[in-house]
């Protein structure tokens, strides 16, 4: 895989209650993707990026919601949010290397 296609499958690591929660519990980072992404692009990308040894992947299509913007009906986006469970002993820190 190319460097310009690790730069464009990861956009994003998603920040939620449940997702901290998920981190917490079973070793997961949860990250927003590319549309098009495959399981292995995205483990490729993590891989490549963060330097960890990825156990699986888990994908899901977020559907966008109905919105209304000046009673005219509209819609958000469809995005994909993806689950990257890490292998033991491994740890991803998104502010750098540690001392």
């Amino acid at each position: 895989m190319n460097q310009e296609r690790i730069a464009n499958v990861l956009l994003a690591p998603h920040v939620s209650e449940k997702s901290t929660i998920v981190g917490e519990k079973n070793n997961q980072i949860v990250f927003k993707v590319a549309t098009d992404a495959s399981k292995y692009e995205i483990k490729q990308a993590v891989e490549t990026l963060f330097d960890v040894k990825i156990k699986e992947v888990r994908t899901v299509n977020v559907k966008g919601k109905k919105r209304n913007f000046r009673q005219k009906p509209g819609r958000r986006k469809d995005w994909k949010k993806a689950y990257v469970s890490l292998a033991e002993g491994q740890d991803l820190n998104f502010a750098g290397k540690e001392n």
